[in-house]
């Protein structure tokens, strides 16, 4: 728990979780939520249909369940569109385990900080780099660091949120009209920095080190490869435009991006669709010398 005093209040504090075809993923995540040491005061789970969302509204009656356009910043802003009267929402990916003092913390952070608009947690472990984690992996790794000496409190600059776990103060959000962008398309990669930066004028973007959790990396339900290789070039110069990118750091993802793509492209990860994501990043230069490159363009793209 963070040492700084705190004033005598509270925060009207959601979950917000967006789902796409993985039910029995979703169902196990709100399982884990439910054992926060500071429950949330509501937790908004929002999916394409109701079959994503599976018997969750029935297990568990205290989910408002919402329905929404598939695409990650679509149904983010469904979330955000029913939070009236709350003063901030947690997002988590729908397979982020979270240690069980992660909404203690989060409260107290925006309490104690009236100047954090944003907070992203310390990641005990990503799956995401990798084959993905299982619920018994990652229940096993969070109560590790639970067991372990603490590291000391810390907040730190960054340049954005990791979408997988970020709190966000919502009167910002409210005054300046704020919302995923929904240009990004249906693989809505960069998403989070996208909104980060949007927020940043309003509020600093920290990450807490006393805020953490493990994430799955779950490979279920992930769109094809050809799309994210399509998003991998699309999106960055999309945000550049936008200005909530430099040159340099778009630069340096997509030719990353692209060079990890050939070079794996021969023996592949059985996890990972190289070959459609090299063939979604030749596409988008295509698209660029065309003058039609958009991230929405992935919705007309098989794969």
């Amino acid at each position: 728990m963070i040492t700084n005093p705190l004033p005598a209040s509270r925060l009207r504090l959601a979950v917000g979780i967006a789902t796409a075809g993985r039910p029995g993923i979703v169902a196990s995540t709100v399982a884990e939520l439910l054992r926060q040491d500071r429950p949330a005061d509501l937790i908004v789970v929002c999916a394409p249909t109701a079959s994503d969302a599976g018997a969750l509204a029935a297990a568990h009656p205290e989910v408002r369940v919402v329905t929404g356009p598939r695409g990650l910043p679509h149904q983010r802003n469904a979330i955000l569109g029913s939070l009236d009267g709350f003063d901030a929402v947690v997002f988590f990916d729908d397979d982020f385990v979270p240690c069980s003092d992660y909404l203690t913390e989060v409260e107290a952070i925006l309490l104690a900080h009236p100047e954090v608009a944003m907070t992203t947690g310390t990641v005990i472990k990503d799956g995401i780099i990798g084959p993905g984690l299982t619920f018994e992996d990652a229940k096993a790794r969070v109560a590790q660091a639970e067991r372990s000496p603490r590291r000391p409190f810390a907040l730190a600059e960054v340049y954005n949120g990791y979408g997988c776990n970020m709190s966000v103060r919502l009167d910002p959000v409210r005054r300046h009209a704020l919302a995923f962008d929904e240009t990004l398309g249906s693989y809505a990669w960069l998403e989070d920095v996208d909104f980060s930066r949007q927020l940043a004028p309003y509020g600093r973007i920290v990450r807490a080190t006393s805020t953490r959790g493990v994430h799955l990396g779950v490979k279920l339900g992930r769109q094809s490869g050809l799309r994210f290789g399509y998003s991998q070039i699309a999106n960055p110069l999309y945000l550049v435009r936008k200005g909530h990118c430099t040159w340099r750091k778009a630069l340096h993802q997509m030719s990353r991006n692209i060079a990890i793509n050939v070079a794996k492209c021969l023996w592949p990860e059985p996890y990972v669709d190289r070959r459609g994501r090299l063939h979604g990043n030749l596409v988008a230069f295509a698209d660029l010398l065309r003058g039609r490159l958009m991230p929405s363009r992935t919705l007309s793209l098989g794969g």
